[in-house]
């Protein structure tokens, strides 16, 4: 309960109190800074509603962050922008353009990979670009697969686009039977009882193809021999077009912060939350650490939903989330690298994967919570362009790298040594490629440092495993069952990444508005 006799608590919530003459509004209260937390205080403001964003870091982002090495900073979290659409509609919701406030480049090489033979492909913007590059890499038959692909996955994702990432509330039956008689065929051709890995293998007969694919998996945190392969839409995602952002990423981030200010929104930095706080049955404020409450009229947590599962936000929140939403497993958390290094030898492009010998090896050792003997390992150079032909960099640039790994920061693992063994194998692998690094300055988060980052995580960077069919309608939406109580962000419907997250908060917005006209 709210405690009555804090010096900010609004006696508007107490039943017995005396009616206040035109009282302003209490505001809507969002935990939480992330993409998911700032799209539903830009469209609360938008509307009209005060909102106040607490959000436990110095800046917003969340997962959206920088670290600084050296004498520049890093982005260290999403490094692009896909469905980009879900970003220009959240501008234009508030009468405003995305174009207006940041630069979005779009990337002509959507990714550069290279396999311990030797074999390097790039795949493009372009669908006729890529399967030529495939089929002077591959085969005339692996071009003509991937054409095949591309026309499956582009089914896939119209399948799933209305019926599922855009549906406030998604369901099997309402994504088979809502898109009809042809999006019913389309969802079934996508095998969704099967894994990704396992449709893949009836998609390309060169396993390197599969291999490549199958990688979007991860895209969800997720190991491609378990999640389902209606996954193969991010394929098509990617080639309806990839950006970066001209400064970086962070700049996304407070684009939509300024876009929630200048309609009235409120932001509390270095503000942690302690609590939820409820009246009368239903959300009524927060309560902070350091003890004081905000009475709100509403309350959004752009939260870890394992935050929640663990008392973190409360007994009330935790117990507002339904049992079956609690019970999941971590999806993959990381070891990444943020590094100043000049590069010699292989020519890196803005993305790059260099891919195990064994990913089956890779992903069993991940499942045993150890870190891959042989990993996958994933460059963005940020000071590339991603251009056909890249202009040449002249002295140090900046590098994320990164390598999945189990979610296991909660239980301090693993240990710095075993991060430094994974380091000597990543810096092994990428000499074989032909890429040495002349290092100035480089930082390590991992499974740890994600999990200080985001409590209740464990370092899980995408909420719940993504491991069979049911998994996607089995997270939470926007309603809980505590009136008054709304949830945001990746561990939420619909999901991770970026444009997810950010129709996330658009949910929790659109919910609030509805149940509070």
């Amino acid at each position: 309960m709210i405690d009555s006799s804090s010096s900010n608590f609004d006696p508007r919530r107490d039943t017995e109190c005396t009616a206040i003459a035109n009282p302003a509004p209490l505001p809507v209260v969002i935990i939480g800074a992330g993409i998911g937390g700032l799209a539903a205080a830009a469209d609360l403001a938008t509307s009209g509603r005060p909102v106040i964003v607490l959000e436990r870091a110095t800046a917003p982002g969340g997962k959206l962050r920088t670290v600084p090495v050296a004498n520049t900073t890093i982005d260290a979290g999403p490094t692009v922008v896909t469905m980009r659409a879900v970003f220009d509609d959240l501008f234009a919701a508030a009468g405003e353009r995305l174009d207006d406030h940041l630069t979005l480049l779009p990337l002509a090489v959507l990714a550069r990979h290279h396999w311990p033979d030797g074999a390097t492909l790039d795949l493009f913007a372009s669908e006729t670009a890529s399967a030529t590059a495939i089929g002077q890499v591959f085969g005339t038959r692996a071009a003509q697969e991937f054409r095949i692909f591309c026309g499956r996955s582009a089914a896939i994702y119209r399948t799933l686009d209305a019926s599922f990432m855009q549906a406030t509330t998604p369901s099997l039956l309402g994504v088979t039977g809502g898109a009809g008689l042809a999006g019913a065929a389309s969802f079934r051709h996508a095998s969704p009882f099967v894994s990704l890995w396992q449709a893949l293998g009836k998609c390309f007969t060169d396993h390197r193809l599969q291999q490549l694919f199958a990688r979007y998996a991860t895209y969800s945190g997720a190991s491609p021999f378990a999640a389902p392969a209606t996954l193969m839409l991010i394929a098509h995602a990617e080639q309806r077009g990839v950006w970066r952002i001209a400064g970086g990423m962070r700049p996304l981030a407070d684009a939509i912060a300024d876009l929630a200010i200048r309609h009235g929104a409120t932001f509390r930095y270095a503000t942690s939350v302690d609590a939820v706080v409820t009246h009368n049955g239903r959300a009524s404020g927060v309560r902070l650490a350091d003890g004081s409450t905000i009475a709100a009229a509403a309350v959004i947590a752009n939260t870890d939903l394992g935050a929640i599962a663990t008392g973190q936000c409360g007994e009330a929140a935790q117990r507002a989330i339904k049992p079956a939403s609690l019970r999941f497993t971590r999806s993959l958390s990381a070891v990444t690298w943020q590094v100043v290094a000049t590069v010699n030898g292989f020519p890196l492009s803005h993305h790059n994967v260099f891919f195990s010998a064994d990913y089956a090896a890779e992903f069993h050792d991940i499942a045993q919570s150890t870190l891959p003997t042989d990993p996958t390992i994933y460059i963005c150079a940020q000071d590339r362009t991603g251009a056909i032909t890249e202009p040449p960099i002249d002295g140090a640039e900046r590098l994320l790298i990164l390598v999945n790994a189990p979610a296991q920061g909660d239980r301090a693992t693993p240990d710095p040594a075993a991060i430094a063994a994974l380091w000597h194998r990543v810096l092994t692998r990428l000499r074989a490629a032909g890429l040495t690094l002349d290092i100035q300055a480089a930082t390590t988060t991992g499974p740890v440092e994600f999990d200080a980052l985001f409590p209740g995580s464990g370092g899980a960077l995408y909420g719940r495993d993504l491991a069979g069919w049911r998994d996607p309608f089995q997270r939470p939406t926007a309603r809980t069952k505590l009136p008054g109580f709304y949830l945001a962000g990746g561990s939420a419907h619909p999901g991770p990444g970026l444009p997810m997250a950010a129709r996330s908060g658009r949910f929790a917005a659109q919910a609030v508005l509805a149940d509070q006209p």
